[in-house]
């Protein structure tokens, strides 16, 4: 679909498990598979600067588009050194790159100053927010929808319709690795003022998520996902180390409720 971009090695790729090795091969299929009217956007976070910035080089060598990184994880780190690390991973790339806020999985949140500061880099074209507040997506709609220079995607699925109507450039939901149409007609239906629309696809993405996030950590999430994409013929259900399958009663319980989900036809997902 023509607003429907592969973001590869997030948080629902798992990249924080893959071997560098294993990503350059990601990149490089995705690359092949690339054509003219797509955007490739590609993870190249680390805990070690050096390997970020290795890679981002090899994706942008290899034609991807932007890259986007979150903050190493292992340390605390105070707002001079989130600025200066990510002034460091920006200066050394040769392309676009998209700041990562994700405080489930780095325990740390990146201020709103602090990302509109970095926002005048040049190499600095936007930032991807998963975190989990009404507020701070207002004060960042109110910040930078009227920035053409520099772009908000929200990762907080729940918040997908009031992010697109109050003025965000993109979504980058997980549920979007399964069912990509319910966030293309939700852009399309806010772009064309059918509001009534948007939180229809609202609803039918609370339910697809509720279905394998609900009760579940994380990295049990990812692996609920993936079973609803290979029954969907998408990709097999492997998770890397340390994350491992749930037992065979949870995915049998998984893909029962998903089924009813697809028969129902008030949530049709060929859409």
């Amino acid at each position: 679909t023509h607003n429907v971009m592969p973001f590869i090695l997030g948080t629902t790729g798992e990249s924080a498990s893959l071997p560098l090795s294993i990503k350059k091969t990601f990149v490089r299929k995705a690359a092949q598979l690339k054509t003219k009217d797509t955007v490739v956007y590609v993870g190249i976070a680390s805990n070690i600067l050096e390997e970020s910035v290795e890679l981002g080089k090899y994706c942008f060598d290899k034609g991807v588009d932007v890259v986007a990184a979150n903050l190493p994880s292992y340390y605390a780190l105070s707002n001079e050194q989130i600025k200066t690390y990510f002034l460091q991973l920006a200066d050394a790339l040769p392309g676009p790159l998209i700041i990562y806020n994700i405080p489930a999985t780095t325990h740390m949140s990146i201020p709103l100053e602090l990302i509109n500061e970095l926002s005048h880099h040049p190499n600095i074209i936007g930032t991807k927010d998963s975190e989990r507040s009404e507020e701070r997506l207002k004060q960042s709609l109110a910040l930078w929808k009227e920035r053409s220079d520099f772009q908000h995607f929200l990762g907080w699925a729940a918040k997908s319709a009031d992010a697109l109507l109050g003025g965000s450039d993109g979504l980058i939901p997980s549920t979007g690795n399964l069912t990509p149409n319910v966030y293309s007609a939700m852009l399309d239906a806010a772009n064309n003022g059918n509001t009534a629309k948007v939180y229809q696809m609202q609803q039918l993405s609370d339910t697809l998520g509720d279905l394998y996030q609900k009760g579940r950590l994380l990295g049990e999430s990812l692996w609920a996902l993936k079973v609803l994409m290979k029954e969907a013929g998408l990709c097999e259900s492997y998770v890397m180390p340390p994350l491992q399958p749930m037992s065979s009663e949870v995915k049998e319980t998984l893909l029962a409720a998903y089924h009813q989900i697809r028969n129902n036809q008030l949530l049709n997902l060929s859409l």
